[in-house]
């Protein structure tokens, strides 16, 4: 296997590794346990499911940690096509990660404000169901922040893609295309929410990141400077 194809195959399925368990931290678990307006029973389901929150923080942490090797991989990759581009895609990802990180904290205050300390009774029981759901409203617009930088570096990387030369356009305009999604989304979410329901038409972009699967079945075809170190 050529220096080029191996390269791509490695990056690829870590990135796909990382993206595979958000469905369920992401946009499982929130619909699961939070119940929108109502901090008593969002509370209750955190109480009666609280290894439940516990997994979907290890899928945030486990996300986060693969991310940065995955963009590593794509950085060393692309960096011979594009150092501009490589680079911006590099800064571009790494910076939702310290946001990931940190809006984890969020959950976390959540489980400890359910688990019924000593301290903590100086709150009576509605101002810690509401404290409870305030968190977990924190930690769905934390995705959001996070999630328009999911989305911009999807913009150099697919440019990298398609300039290569050795990966098909299409897959890079797959890319681009996947990237539209969540920055809308961030954007009308947390600045004008009255057009929020814009993102919904969108959704169906961001399967375009699957056109990465290419990378995965087929690879990258060989470049010269791999056909000389052969």
């Amino acid at each position: 296997m050529n220096s080029t194809k191996k390269q791509a195959r490695i990056a690829a399925i870590l990135y796909l590794l990382a993206c595979s368990t958000a469905p369920f931290s992401l946009h499982y678990l929130p619909r699961a346990l939070v119940v929108p307006g109502d901090a008593t029973a969002t509370a209750t389901l955190v109480r009666a499911s609280e290894t439940l929150l516990r997994m979907g923080i290890a899928s945030e942490l486990i996300i986060s940690i693969v991310l940065i090797f995955a963009v590593l991989a794509f950085y060393r990759l692309f960096k011979g096509v594009s150092e501009k581009h490589a680079l911006a895609m590099l800064i571009l990802l790494m910076v939702s990660i310290p946001i990931s990180f940190l809006n984890v904290l969020n959950e976390i205050a959540a489980l400890i404000l359910v688990s019924g300390a000593g301290f903590l009774s100086v709150f009576g029981q509605r101002q810690l169901d509401a404290l409870v759901l305030l968190f977990l409203r924190l930690h769905s617009h934390g995705l959001f922040l996070a999630g328009i930088f999911w989305g911009l570096w999807l913009f150099p990387f697919g440019i990298l893609i398609m300039r290569s030369g050795f990966i098909p356009r299409v897959v890079g305009i797959f890319v681009i295309l996947a990237g539209v999604p969540y920055v809308v989304s961030a954007f009308t979410t947390l600045v004008l929410p009255q057009y929020a329901y814009l993102s919904r038409f969108l959704t169906v972009l961001a399967f375009g990141e699957f056109a990465l699967l290419w990378l995965v079945i087929k690879g990258a075809k060989e470049r010269p400077s791999d056909a000389l170190a052969s």
